[in-house]
């Protein structure tokens, strides 16, 4: 009688394949599991039972410290973020600040808010001053006058007192003989003044007044740096001059 043989199914070595998700911990997790994976399912038990006693736990601590580090280090960062934002924040109010400052500085001169300055030339006068003609000299320089005095025009070599008030082209006052309440002397065409203002006064006549359009190369060659009412006057550039001749010391000494 043959015997019976009973059905034992062959147990079949196969691999257990999981997909990898890029994380901290996925090194440590793929190393503690592949000796399981290679092995029949049959027999896997006790050595999975033993990794995860001994070396499980101490790994997936050092994953949680890790986690926890990578947790710091973005807090860290955006920390760091927040402060650079703030910091740029302040920077630009400060140079808002700073460029207020400046500015009601610039617009201040002696003390004065800009419609209180003292000027040769008015609003009225401005007015007036649109519809006389410019004269245009061999040098460059032009001028109008305001009013054409009655009195001598200054010799060379002469002193001269006279009222100026001095402008960058915007009409920004960066020096004014009026501000200061004195009279400006000074020898005519002997260089003691810029070349354009020299120029200009030689041809006028006492008690007149005269606006002055002084191109760079008659003006100031190094130019003038800005102060708390005074605007810069940049090396070689236009500039207007507002005068009045008052009188002529020594020539009107030799008519009387």
């Amino acid at each position: 009688m043959p015997t019976r043989q009973l059905f034992k199914p062959k147990v079949q070595d196969f691999v257990i394949r999981f997909p990898t998700v890029p994380t901290p911990c996925s090194q440590f997790s793929m190393a503690s599991s592949a000796s399981s994976m290679l092995l029949p399912l049959g027999s896997a038990s006790g050595i999975h039972q033993r990794i995860s006693r001994d070396k499980i736990r101490p790994l997936v601590v050092r994953c949680l410290n890790a986690n926890i580090n990578a947790k710091e280090w973005r807090m860290k960062e955006y920390g760091k973020e927040l402060n650079l934002t703030r910091r740029r924040e302040m920077i630009g109010l400060v140079c808002g600040m700073s460029s207020l400052v400046i500015h009601v500085l610039n617009a201040k001169a002696a003390g004065l808010p800009p419609e209180d300055k003292p000027r040769l030339c008015d609003d009225a006068c401005e007015k007036e001053l649109e519809n006389v003609p410019m004269i245009t000299t061999e040098s460059g320089l032009q001028y109008k006058d305001i009013k054409v005095g009655g009195g001598p025009s200054p010799p060379v070599g002469f002193q001269v007192a006279a009222n100026y008030v001095a402008m960058v082209p915007s009409g920004q006052i960066f020096d004014s003989s009026l501000e200061k309440k004195q009279l400006y002397i000074f020898r005519v065409g002997s260089g003691q003044v810029i070349k354009g203002l020299d120029e200009g006064i030689l041809s006028m006549k006492v008690g007149g007044k005269r606006r002055l359009y002084i191109p760079g190369s008659l003006a100031f060659p190094k130019g003038l740096t800005s102060a708390p009412g005074r605007p810069r006057v940049a090396p070689s550039s236009p500039v207007v001059f507002d005068v009045s001749l008052e009188y002529i010391p020594g020539l009107e000494d030799d008519e009387e």
